[in-house]
């Protein structure tokens, strides 16, 4: 199509379609890449029956991301996106995503129509042609053929329609002319010299066009001397009439497909004016009840935003300020009050048994140190994050022991609905402590030094091609006053820590052996801490403290040398993985078993 004669489109559609002179049609669209992505914007250009795709249209040098030939495509609007089509070849599908309706509308339509129409004449773009034009060419017929036959939209269908306008209005002056000259040049002397009947042997009959008449050879008229005369160009006829009727051919094709455009377009316009009409009815109907549900409340519920804080433009009047004002203040007292109670609790830290035992002194100093590194910060240290799951933070230190990992472990987690005895309680106790531990394969108190302090010998099980390991260790539990915050409440530790003991298997070659058993066991070396602080929301309205009010705040260390040797790599990624899955497993355990009893804070 000339340039003179093509319409102005908007910036909109020459981004979201345009065709190009030689009748390619080119524009940006969203495609579809993968679920970690989603849609991204593409160029995508239809060129020769194939439609190729690229991330820009400055990257066309470095060659097409995909491409599909749209011959056989399967072109499908999408059932509810209204901005959305697939076009599918086989198994391979194209997800693509125009950013308006009428975008899409075009696109689709171009689509189609090169997919209907490539088999079919050329793809040269319709141009203007003269009017002499020779009866034995066919220049109009293949090219007008096919620029008729394409569908580009309807503004390029407006566009067809004005050219096809020139060019009718060009033949019809042509043939006028033609008309005139013959008329007043030919006619008269031509009507004087018609026989009275078809008996004249210039008269034709058996010949399949209708009779003509042939003048006499003394007349030797002839119509291209005449023009030749008058200064006009010689017309051929035919040529004329071919073209002409080529023409009113094309309009007619102009015209129906714009019609089928403009309704296609209707239908879509009365869709969507029906779905604003529903949209409206039901926004209508909420105002409605909404407007009912508000006359009937006797009393508006004062949300706490920001027009209801104080200042000069504050929603609250002068009475409902005060009676936020003052139920702030009852709750603050409320806080306070309840702070106090907690303070003048008896907090009693019994002097344990094992005081008289000879590991005490090693007990009570391993203790302090691990409560003492479980209160410092991981900042106060070169602690890596290695696990994260919801409240749970779990830290670390790559260390090396002999070459062998001892990586320092520390983990930070918040549990609701338990208090801080209840978890040591079930940590530290020998009767649950198989139901949690599921490395364990066999368990022994060898020593009972009292209720608060036991030596244990512990086997557990093999790991494939680990050797199997046994741990000989005691565990304490205590009570820890805190007088650095006279706030806190309820902190309990639980500290195991590796020992030797007579009751004990006896080493062979390094190696200990287990008692009436020739097996072998490696010795794994321990220091595990874990520190559990209740935390407790004042309940409303002095009443009874719940499990919903109670949080326990858990700080677990442990420093493990697992004996024998293994691949470090092997070592960090096991403890990568299955300390996360035990601290977690674990908490869960402590929740389910105190979630039916009575609260216990000692």
């Amino acid at each position: 199509m000339s340039q003179e004669h093509s319409p102005n489109l908007t910036d909109e559609e020459d981004d979201a379609l345009a065709v190009s002179n030689n009748g390619d049609v080119h524009g940006i669209l969203c495609k579809w890449t993968n679920y970690i992505h989603g849609w991204q914007d593409r160029y995508i250009i239809l060129k020769d029956g194939t439609l190729s795709y690229y991330k820009s249209e400055q990257e066309l040098s470095f060659g097409c991301r995909g491409a599909i030939s749209i011959l056989k495509a399967n072109i499908r609007p999408h059932e509810f996106d209204e901005c959305r089509f697939d076009v599918s070849v086989n198994d391979c599908v194209w997800y693509l995503r125009a950013e308006t309706p009428e975008d899409k509308t075009r696109w689709v339509e171009a689509l189609e129509h090169f997919k209907h129409e490539s088999g079919y004449g050329s793809q040269n773009s319709l141009r203007r042609h003269g009017s002499t034009v020779s009866i034995a060419s066919n220049t109009v017929s293949t090219t007008s053929s096919s620029s008729f036959r394409k569908g580009r939209g309807l503004k390029v269908k407006l566009a067809e329609l004005e050219t096809y306008r020139d060019i009718l209005v060009q033949q019809i002056e042509n043939l006028q002319k033609y008309f005139d000259v013959c008329a007043t040049n030919v006619g008269a002397s031509t009507l004087k010299s018609i026989p009275n009947g078809l008996d004249s042997p210039s008269v034709t009959s058996d010949s399949e066009d209708p009779p003509f008449y042939t003048p006499p050879p003394n007349d030797n008229l002839n119509i291209n001397e005449v023009f030749a005369q008058k200064g006009l160009r010689t017309v051929d006829f035919r040529g004329e009439a071919l073209t002409f009727k080529a023409t009113t051919a094309g309009i007619l094709t102009s015209l129906s497909h714009c019609i089928d455009v403009m309704s296609q377009r209707e239908e879509m316009w009365k869709k969507r004016v029906e779905k604003e009409v529903e949209k409206r009815r039901k926004v209508e109907e909420y105002f409605k009840q909404a407007l009912k549900e508000a006359q009937e409340s006797k009393k508006m519920v004062v949300m706490g935003g920001p027009d209801c804080e104080e200042g000069p433009h504050s929603a609250l009047n002068e009475d409902e300020f005060y009676d936020a004002v003052e139920l702030g203040l009852d709750r603050l007292e409320e806080e306070e009050a309840f702070k106090e109670r907690l303070k003048s609790m008896p907090v009693s830290v019994p002097r344990s048994q094992a005081q008289s035992h000879v590991l005490w002194p090693e007990i009570d100093r391993i203790t302090a140190e691990q409560l003492h590194y479980a209160r410092q910060g991981v900042g106060e240290g070169v602690w890596e994050l290695f696990a994260e799951d919801g409240e749970m933070r779990m830290y670390k230190r790559e260390e090396e022991v002999n070459g062998l990992v001892v990586d320092p472990l520390k983990a930070v987690h918040t549990v609701k609905g338990v208090t801080g005895f209840e978890m040591c309680h079930y940590f530290f106790s020998p009767d649950y402590r198989l139901d949690w531990e599921t490395t364990i394969e066999q368990m022994k108190v060898l020593e009972k030094v009292s209720d608060d302090t036991m030596i244990f010998l512990q086997i557990h099980k093999r790991v494939w091609p680990a050797s199997q390991r046994d741990a000989l260790f005691w565990s304490h539990l205590r009570q820890v006053p805190d007088s650095r915050d006279p706030d806190a409440q309820n902190i309990w530790i639980v500290c195991n820590h590796s020992t030797e003991h007579h009751s004990a298997p006896e080493k062979s070659n390094g190696k200990y052996i287990r008692e009436k058993s020739n097996g072998k066991y490696i010795r794994v070396f321990l220091t595990v801490a874990l520190v559990c602080q209740t935390m407790i929301e004042p309940p409303k309205n002095g009443a009874q403290i719940t499990r919903d009010d109670l949080t326990c705040k858990i700080t677990y260390c442990s420093v493990v040398n697992p004996g024998g040797w293994a691949p470090a790599s092997v070592l960090r990624a096991v403890y990568k993985r299955e300390y996360p899955k035990f601290l977690k497993k674990f908490t869960h355990y402590v929740y389910d078993q105190c979630k039916n009893k009575p609260i216990r804070f000692n």
